[in-house]
Order: structure tokens, then sequence, then C-alpha cells
């Protein structure tokens, strides 16, 4: 008789821990409500601020300052804060140290829990994109090469700075609290409320070295066509600063126990 070997892929066991990591984001109903409701309400109460801003001469519309803010709220609240909170959790139920034993490498298990909230994230910023365009005449973009651009450098950064926040946990209401500071500096600062055209220019510089600021004038620069190349380079070099930092980061502090 012969024997047929099973050999196992990373991307079989990566899409193996993303199923079941599914399977227990869907009975978190918090983490569930923020990821998927939280990013479509906020920016509808953008709106009308929005058209209250004074946008002449900056080459925005109300739908080009929208949009970018709601791709935004995605990222900070179905990706970042709700991975934060998964990542806390996992290690405390002994999940993770568990998935050490196995066949499973350290970077496919954190890139496997990641997953869902990534797919989450594409799944809204397609919705909000066609919302946006349809109900605010925001107008299809003039470099969407940019606007994708931006929403993947998002998606990879904002998993790895996940990480780095829910490995100084100790619960998953920590993490949620520890996630905060990241979200109201990128509200405030990154352009989400107050677009970086409208902003006094030593502020808007210094506002645009924020990890999400990045993220925002892809996809805001992307959508109006107003971004040199030396402005695109700059966006780029920002997001990949701070990735490079996340996984630096994660490598050299991330906990796969819990904290006692």
């Amino acid at each position: 008789m012969s024997t047929v070997a099973t050999t196992t892929t990373p991307m079989r066991r990566m899409g193996a821990l993303a199923r079941a990591e599914l399977t227990l984001l869907g009975r978190s109903k918090g983490t569930l409500f923020a990821a998927l409701f939280v990013p479509f309400v906020i920016p509808l109460s953008m709106k009308q601020a929005a058209e209250g801003m004074d946008l002449e001469g900056t080459g925005l519309s109300v739908g080009t300052v929208v949009l970018p803010s709601a791709l935004g709220f995605s990222l900070l609240f179905a990706v970042y804060s709700a991975l934060t909170a998964v990542y806390a959790a996992r290690r405390e139920e002994l999940v993770l140290k568990r998935l050490r034993t196995g066949e499973l490498r350290d970077h496919e298990i954190l890139m496997g829990a990641a997953l869902p909230s990534v797919v989450i994230g594409i799944v809204q910023s397609l919705v909000l994109v066609v919302g946006c365009v349809a109900l605010l005449d925001a107008g299809a973009p003039n470099a969407p090469h940019l606007v994708v651009l931006g929403i993947a450098a998002g998606l990879v950064m904002f998993a790895a700075l996940a990480a780095v926040t829910g490995s100084f946990a100790r619960s998953v209401e920590s993490a949620q609290v520890l996630a905060l500071p990241m979200i109201f500096v990128s509200m405030l600062g990154s352009g989400l409320f107050v677009p970086f055209e409208v902003m006094p220019d030593k502020l808007a510089a210094a506002c645009e070295l924020l990890p999400l600021s990045s993220v925002i004038e892809l996809v805001r620069g992307g959508w109006a066509g107003h971004l040199s190349g030396g402005d695109v380079l700059a966006a780029v070099a920002t997001a990949v600063v701070w990735t490079l930092l996340s996984v630096f980061a994660v490598r050299r502090w991330f906990r796969w126990e819990p904290r006692h």
C-alpha cells in the first residue's frame, strides 16, 4: 500500500485560521457592531459639516471631502480597533500560544487572524465608494491607482498597528481603551473632519506625518487629482515608514502569552 503525504501551504493554513477567526468575530456583538456600522454612521454626520466649509480654491467638493474620511473611519474601526481587540482576546484565551505549537509560523498566525478584519475593510471601502459616488456626486477618481494604493497601504499599516497596540493590552476592554488615542488623534489631525487644504500650512505639515494622513492624502488626491509626484512620494514614504516601524515593534515586543 502506498501512503499519500498531505502537506499544507501557508495560504491554506492562514485560510483555515481566518475562517475560524471569522466565526469567533461573528460571536462578538460589540466588535461586530463597531466594525460594520460605525464607519457608515459617522460619515453621514459629516456631510452637513462639509457643506459648510469654504472649499473654494482647494479643488475639493463635498464628495471628495466626505469619501476619504469615510474610508478613514472604516480603517480605524473595522480594521484597527476591531483587530486590536482580536489580538488581545486570542492571547488572553491562550489561542495564540496553542497555535504556535502547530505548523503555523508566527507571521501566519498574525496574518490569518487579521484576514477577516481586512476583508471587512475592503468590502466597506467598496460600499462607501459606491454610496458616496451615487449620493454625494463625488464623480470618478482622476487617479484611481492612487486610491487603490492608499486603501491597500492603510489596510496593511493599520493591521500592523493593531498588533502593536494589542500586544500591550491586558484584556479586550483595555485593548479598546488603548486604541482610543490613535483613533482620536487620527480623527482630529488626519484630515477626517478638516481637510489639510483648509488647515494652516504649518499645522497641515505636522498632521501629514500621522499614520492615517498618508492614506487620506492618497485617496483624496487620487480622487481630486491635485497631488504632485512629490506629494505622492511623501505620502507613500510616510505609510511605508509607519508600517516598517510597526512590523519592527511587533517582532520586538509582541506577546504571545497573557500578561500577569
